[in-house]
């Protein structure tokens, strides 16, 4: 599946009718390759219906989704944005400030009070739709978790249930870890922590010590290995890491990186391991998802959608040439 010029035009698509659209497969050697949702897609409108038509334009067939797209198209007044939020030319004033507080507690309040009284049928048939279009949802992340009363935390682990999804992704902190492990244990229904590169902040998921302490909470405390921002915080290779744990593993965000903290790359421009990584998945048929998770910079004359098909391209290239 070599992206050719002709195909990278082909992107235009993505404005077409979704019944238009023919179903995506990218499972390729066993691994199943997906996206991170809407969050790869920056800048880009970040709807429900959007991430759809891109991942069937792109021809991927599985998805890392953000809860908020899912939400909203239900009526949740909750909305996550893709674009960068434009800084103000001066600093609020502390009646601003204050606005700003007021105005956020009350679109939280808002959004619990939508959570709880939430059915959940509705959430299945928004899984059928996107599964009759060849998406699975196979990991709902979900924002500022740790902020989450219990009982809406339990409304997560059954929305990303009724989504189909094998496990929940999410940033919080490493103390939290215990507390959340015992609603996955509950739910019998694995958390992945995502990591990034803080590797001296025992509330940061950088180093491997962080993830092993969490592990001890739950049998369904596991990992979110993010392989780019492993290599760059670590200077090592997450395969080690990643053959000691893999039953413990989520999924696995690809994207490439240099060391020592370097900017991310085109794939292949880095220093981390992706191919090998990618092959060692095909090799041992691990069974969770291959993440792309698009983070560098758009070339000029080039687009977000252009990028991220060199990305499932590159990857496609690595599991079955």
């Amino acid at each position: 599946m070599q992206f050719t010029r002709r195909d990278l035009g082909k992107l235009a698509l993505a404005a077409l009718p979704l019944p238009l659209l023919a179903k995506p497969d990218s499972k390729w050697g066993g691994v199943q390759v997906g996206i991170n949702a809407p969050y790869s897609f920056h800048g880009m409108p970040d709807s429900a219906d959007d991430v759809q038509k891109y991942a069937v334009t792109l021809g991927l067939s599985a998805l890392e989704l953000r809860s908020q797209p899912v939400e909203e198209s239900l009526g949740c007044p909750i909305h996550y944005s893709t674009s960068p939020t434009p800084r103000p030319k001066t600093p609020p004033t502390p009646e601003e400030q204050a606005a700003q507080r007021a105005q956020a507690a009350a679109k939280a309040e808002a959004v619990e009070k939508w959570r709880l009284a939430a059915s959940m049928d509705p959430f299945k048939t928004f899984r059928k739709r996107y599964e009759d279009a060849g998406i699975a949802i196979q990991i709902v992340k979900f924002d500022a978790v740790d902020k989450m009363k219990d009982e809406v935390v339990d409304y997560a682990f059954n929305l990303a249930k009724s989504l189909g999804a094998r496990a929940i992704s999410c940033e919080i902190p490493q103390s939290k870890t215990a507390w959340l492990g015992e609603f996955a244990t509950k739910h019998k229904m694995m958390v992945g922590y995502h990591g990034h590169t803080k590797i001296d902040d025992p509330e940061a998921f950088g180093a491997p010590a962080s993830w092993e302490k969490a592990m001890t909470h739950s049998k369904y405390n596991g990992i979110n290995l993010d392989i780019g921002h492993f290599i760059a915080a670590n200077n090592t290779s997450p395969i080690p890491f990643m053959k000691t744990y893999a039953d413990r593993i989520t999924h696995v965000h690809i994207k490439d990186r240099k060391m020592n903290n370097g900017p991310n790359t085109p794939f292949g421009e880095g220093e981390t391991p992706i191919k090998e990584v990618l092959q060692l998945m095909k090799r041992e048929k691990y069974p969770f998802q291959a993440t792309i998770e698009f983070e560098y910079k758009v070339p000029e004359g080039s687009d977000v959608l252009r990028e991220i098909a060199k990305c499932v391209d590159y990857c496609h290239t690595c599991l079955v040439g």
